[in-house]
Parts: C-alpha cells; sequence; structure tokens
C-alpha cells in the first residue's frame, strides 16, 4: 500500500476549521514501527479548551441542528459512513503509522467496523424513543404524562493511543446521533486519524459540532473534565486514569462513561475444541501486541490438558511474525512506544523473579528494517499463580500467562479474583455448560468460542474497576440523553386537585 501524504504540522480543528495553538508550540508523533518523525502537532491549552468549548456550546445552541429530526439525523450519520469509506485510505495509512497497528487489521476491521458503526446508529435513531407517554394513573388524578429525551449538551472524549480512530467514533457517534457537539482530546502519541476524522465529519454536520484539541492530559484534559460547559465526559483508558477523571468530573457533577482497564480471564475446559481454541486465545491476547483492554491475557488450562495446551501455543506462536505493520505478510506490530516497551519488559522480569517460566518469547526484537522499532517477542509464562504481579496487573502487551486448574468451581473463582471485569471467554463444545460459566464471570462481555467479536449492535462496557456505562448498541445512545419527565393536569375544577386539598382547608 502507498499513500502519498505528505509529513506536515497538524493544527487544532476548532468550530470547522485549522486552528493554530496559543502556546504556538508542537509535540512531535513518531512511527513506533521505526522511530522516526512522522508529524508534529500542535501542543493546545486550557484556552485552547475553552475556545473549543464555547464553539461547542454555540454549536449546540443551534436548535437546526439540537432539535434535527430523527430521519434527517440518520441521513447525517449514514453521510459520515461514507465520508469515512471515502477516506479510508488517508485513514489507514495514518493510523498505521501512528499507532503501530497492522495495515491487515486496520484496513480489514477497523474502518469497516467505524463505518458500520454511523449506520447501525442511524437505524437506532429512526426507532429511537424521544418521546414516551405514560399511562394516566387513577392517582393522583387524571393527567397527561410523558418523557422526552433530549441532548446533554456539550460533550468531551478522551480517548485512547491503541486504536484511536476506532474508539473515538464510540464516542462520537451517539453524541452526533442524539444531537450533542464534542470535543476530543486524542492521546498525544495517536492524534492523526483523530484530526482527520474531525476534518471529513465537518463537511456534513454545522460548524463547532466537532472540535479537537491535541495536547497533554494536564493541559488539555484536565480543563476538559472540569470545564462548567462540558456536561458529559467519555474517557478510555487505564483505570488509575479513570479514578482521576471522576475525581474531576466531581467538581461539577458530569454525567461519566469510563472503559478502562482488564485482565481478562479465558478458560479452556476439558472438552474444547483444541484446533481453534489454541489459534483463538493467541488472537485474544496477541492481536495488536496485545493492546487491547479486553484482551485475555488468563489463559485457564485444565491439569490434564496442560502440557497439549502449553506444547501447541508454542509452536502456534513460532509463525507469528513481527515486521513493519504497513506489510501485509506481518502479523504482529511493535508496542507504541519505549516507555511502554520498557513497561512490558519489566513486566517479564517481574514475572520470572516471581518464580514463572517464560516457555517462548520474551525478549526485545530487533526488526529489519524496523531498527528503530519497538518490537517484543509473544511470549508466554507457565507455572503462573493467579495472585501474581503479571496475573493481577494489566500489563498491556504481548503477554500470556498460563494458569493451571482442576475444578470448574475453582476456576471460577480465580478469573472472578481480579479489580477487573472488561471481558471473558470459554471454549467447549457443550453450549449450555459455556452458558452455565458465563453466567458466573463478573464480565461485561463473554465469549464462547470466540474472542474480541464486538458487535456494533451490542453493548461493550465493563464490571467493577474496568468502567461505567457501556459503548455502542442502542445502549449508548441513553447515555448521550437527559431524561425530562413532563406532566399536563387533565382535572379543571380546583377543589378536586391533590395539591389543593393537601394544603388548603375548606370553609364554608
Amino acid at each position: 500500500m502507498s499513500v502519498d501524504v505528505e509529513v506536515k504540522t497538524f493544527p487544532l480543528f476548532i468550530n470547522g476549521k485549522w486552528e493554530s495553538s496559543s502556546s504556538r508550540e508542537t509535540f512531535d508523533v513518531i512511527n513506533p514501527a521505526t522511530g522516526e518523525l512522522v508529524a508534529k502537532v500542535a501542543k493546545g491549552t486550557k484556552e485552547d479548551v475553552d475556545k473549543a468549548v464555547q464553539a461547542a456550546s454555540a454549536a449546540f445552541e443551534n436548535t437546526a441542528w439540537r432539535e434535527m429530526k430523527p430521519k434527517d439525523r440518520a441521513k447525517v450519520l449514514y453521510a459520515i459512513s461514507h465520508q469515512i469509506i471515502t477516506h479510508a485510505e488517508e485513514l489507514v495509512y495514518l493510523e498505521v503509522i501512528s499507532s503501530g497497528g497492522t495495515l491487515r487489521r486496520i484496513s480489514s476491521n477497523d474502518i469497516l467496523q467505524m463505518a458500520d458503526l454511523f449506520q447501525t446508529l442511524a437505524k437506532f435513531t429512526l426507532e429511537y424513543p424521544f418521546s414516551e407517554n405514560l399511562p394516566s394513573p387513577p392517582f393522583p388524578g387524571p393527567a397527561h404524562n410523558f418523557i422526552w429525551r433530549e441532548p446533554i449538551g456539550v460533550c468531551a472524549a478522551i480517548t485512547p493511543w491503541n486504536m484511536p480512530m476506532l474508539i473515538a467514533t464510540w464516542k462520537i457517534a451517539p453524541a452526533l446521533a442524539m444531537g450533542n457537539t464534542i470535543v476530543i482530546k486524542p492521546a498525544s502519541f495517536t492524534p492523526l486519524t483523530t484530526l482527520k476524522l474531525a476534518e471529513i465529519i465537518s463537511e456534513v454536520v454545522p460548524p463547532g459540532v466537532i472540535n479537537v484539541v491535541t495536547g497533554s492530559g494536564t493541559e488539555v484534559g484536565e480543563p476538559l473534565a472540569t470545564h462548567p460547559k462540558v456536561e458529559k465526559i467519555a474517557f478510555t483508558g487505564s483505570t488509575e486514569i479513570g479514578r482521576k477523571i471522576m475525581t474531576l468530573a466531581a467538581g461539577t457533577v458530569k454525567n461519566t462513561t469510563l472503559e478502562l482497564g482488564g485482565k481478562s480471564p479465558n478458560i479452556l475446559l476439558e472438552d474444547a475444541d483444541l484446533s481453534i481454541a489454541l489459534p483463538g486465545s493467541l488472537f485474544g491476547v496477541f492481536l495488536h501486541s496485545g493492546q487491547l483492554c479486553e484482551s485475555g491475557t488468563r489463559l485457564f488450562v485444565p491439569d490434564k490438558l496442560h502440557d497439549q495446551v502449553v506444547e501447541g501455543l508454542v509452536k502456534l506462536t513460532s509463525t507469528l511474525k513481527l515486521g513493519n505493520p504497513l506489510l501485509e505478510g506481518t502479523d504482529i506490530g511493535p508496542v507504541i512506544s519505549k516507555q511502554q516497551r520498557d513497561t512490558v519488559l519489566s513486566y517479564i522480569e517481574a514475572g520470572i523473579e516471581e518464580g514463572a517460566t517464560v516457555v517462548c518469547g520474551g525478549k526485545e526484537v530487533a526488526v529489519p528494517g524496523c531498527e528503530g522499532g519497538y518490537f517484543i517477542e509473544p511470549t508466554i509464562f507457565i507455572n503462573v499463580k493467579n495472585d501474581m504481579k503479571i496475573a493481577q496487573e494489566e500489563i498491556f502487551g504481548p503477554v500470556l500467562t498460563v494458569i493451571r486448574y482442576s475444578e470448574i468451581e475453582e476456576v471460577i473463582e480465580m478469573a472472578n479474583d481480579t479489580i477487573y471485569g472488561l471481558a471473558a471467554g470459554v471454549w467447549t463444545k457443550d453450549v449450555n455448560k459455556a452458558y452455565d460459566v458465563a453466567r458466573k464471570l463478573r464480565a461485561g462481555v463473554v465469549w464462547i468460542n470466540d474472542w474480541h467479536m464486538l458487535r456494533n449492535d451490542a453493548p461493550f462496557g465493563g464490571y467493577k474497576q474496568s468502567g461505567i456505562g457501556r459503548e455502542m448498541g442502542k445502549h449508548s445512545l441513553d447515555a448521550y440523553t437527559q431524561l425530562k419527565h413532563v406532566h399536563t393536569s387533565m382535572v379543571p375544577e380546583l377543589h378536586k386537585r391533590n395539591w389543593y386539598q393537601l394544603l388548603f382547608s375548606e370553609t364554608e
């Protein structure tokens, strides 16, 4: 794939046009596969955040946008979907060179998922209960009551670096579907595709409906999370930062949606079809070098299958090709940065120190043609105890921990023994048994004989410290609305009204 995209300086995107940062400073965006500079991006400030929020607030006051009929809003969402497909080649290229995700995954999955999300929410918007009549109860008297669902207002989105443009659409699509406006702060490692998305979406929505302010969490994220005109924050990232977002949002009691970390249990039952379960389990943890919050990083294996499973996993892992993510033949690309590479390697060292055994991988890799990149061998640990650091903390790298078990009750207890509850999986030929296990797992999504299968018409989010609320599906629309109850009395006589009798004493 070859796309002639000039390496350039990207300004902020505010009120439908490119704007310089008030700081006049920039930061570098580095290709994690090569260590080379691919762009310079404006370093936003608190003043820039305020400018973007004011633009979003003014756009929200535009009744033509806020009160647009569902059929017309659906047309806008379909138009955005078309824009994504039209600009797919450039979006894919920018995503690969900044995130390190493979060309194969981004072009054949992420782009299609993004376009489909806007189409799916367009259909849901046409069916959405913006107004709901309530029955007239005998008490406290005849009345006409109904519920309106109205847009919240200015929404903030703070997005991560792992799948930046896909996750950005999880916030943009429902916000726009319900008539809100939005200001986005993308991760500093990967802001390019979010900026491009804002530009192409702005061609079909009024100025100020979508805005992007790039920069650090301190200079941009915190002012966005505390701005008095921001009514909602949607954040995807680590649980640690999610806690901080909640604290900042509490000052103005903002509505929050948080999709946070995970340490997802992947359970093989004794009757699992290993010809599917073993490659499926590796897909669950090594896709995008393990930098996905729902990765199946804890693989629970029954004692009688342990040696066979480990042998099969190691053999399959040896076939995976690390390389330049722009090449079609690459299976696994780099981790996002030198800092992340060092973090992952430190976890591998910690696992060894705790007594776990590395059966494959475990080292940094030099990839020919990508000598400046941040590559780590896909790594598998055995002899892992569920209370070890590598089994409890989110590593966010290509590291699989294999944990033995003997009884189903034992494995369910270990699976749930974590602060997280984002995803889980079960592999078995007995679907009824799988449903029984799935019911007992404390996770927001459970895959049976599969992994990473997120659907645009189904909710995604976590239990426990994996987050609050759900994204995607029709449930995501609820998170971008306010509920208003409207009551109209149908009792004409004053003295027959319930409230009159409660306060006023009748006299002769």
